[in-house]
């Protein structure tokens, strides 16, 4: 095959499809990925996950700080690619996705125009949704904005968390983006515009105050909550120990139990098995959590060594 290729990422989720597109027999000349960090208290260099992939097959690695540097701009316009493919990477200015030939496309893990942003997997099971999937679309000036190339849905399953999820939809990815790049070089495959009819639902970023539990909230929402945040950043709370202490606690699984009169942010247990926060119409079981500095463990396991009967919601 002819076509050359320069693919953009980062994370897990973009090695994916940046295999699939190898694996069918693609030329991928360049691959662009953020620069190395410095990680733990020894500072040790990390790379990204695409940089680990491309350097274990051969590939030529760009890692710009600023994307209008010159001298990246250079060595990439040397690169002469046809097409670029994004998944999982930064925003890109106007002087990069338009300059090879057939363009640039991007892999978002919605169905766009809904949860344009940076998390879409996660507000997707926050807000309680039952379908979402993926789109490739063409890149213009704004923010997931471009022209729909392919769409692939799939249902999102009632105890599913963002993790599995996730995991899921980069699977999906690898056929769907192999599929575009066919469309496009064939020029088969036309674009066309979204459609904003109708509310739209965001998908921001997630920062760390974003993820406290609010107690007063139904089961349903705070269940959906908690698996749209699990098993990263996770969701979170703060408890007041018998001392008066406070400790964050990330909650990766939950199960709600519907109720009556129940004093909200109230903690039950048997100190065996059975952790409960009530909320705003019942109980929220908890099944797995995290106390700060602690592994994560079972509630059975956490309640074996953790005496929890004079602690109470500290937010």
């Amino acid at each position: 095959m002819g076509l050359k290729i320069v693919f953009m990422g980062t994370p897990e989720f973009a090695v994916e499809t940046l295999d699939a597109i190898v694996a069918a027999g693609y030329k991928v000349a360049g691959v662009v990925t953020v620069p190395d960090r410095q990680v733990g208290r020894g500072q040790k260099v990390a790379f990204s996950a695409v940089k680990e992939y491309a350097l274990a097959h051969n590939l030529r690695v760009l890692q710009p700080e600023k994307l209008r540097d010159e001298g990246f701009l250079e060595e990439l316009r040397g690169i002469g690619a046809d097409l670029f493919v994004v998944v999982a990477f930064r925003m890109l200015p106007k002087v990069v996705w338009a300059m090879p030939r057939m363009g640039t496309f991007n892999l978002h893990a919605s169905l766009l125009p809904q949860y344009r942003g940076a998390a879409p997997i996660n507000w997707a099971i926050i807000n309680g949704e039952k379908e979402t999937g993926l789109t490739t679309f063409r890149l213009n000036e704004q923010i997931d904005e471009g022209e729909i190339l392919l769409q692939r849905k799939t249902a999102i399953g009632a105890r599913e968390t963002a993790g599995s999820l996730h995991d899921r939809l980069a699977a999906m990815g690898r056929e769907l983006v192999v599929e575009t790049i066919r469309g496009l070089e064939s020029g088969e495959l036309k674009g066309k515009a979204q459609e904003t009819t109708g509310e739209l639902k965001p998908a921001p970023k997630i920062f760390k105050e974003d993820c406290k539990i609010d107690w007063t909230k139904s089961g349903e929402e705070i269940e959906n909550f908690v698996r749209g945040l699990s098993p990263y950043p996770a969701a979170t709370t703060r408890v007041r120990t018998e001392k008066g202490e406070e400790r964050q606690i990330k909650v990766y699984e939950t199960e709600y139990e519907k109720g009556e009169k129940i004093t909200k942010k109230t903690i039950e247990n048997d100190a065996k098995k059975v952790l409960k926060i009530g909320c705003g119409d019942g109980f929220v079981r908890i099944l797995s959590l995290q106390m700060e500095g602690k592994r994560r463990m079972t509630t059975e396991e956490f309640l074996r060594g953790t005496n929890v009967s004079n602690w109470e919601i500290a937010d």
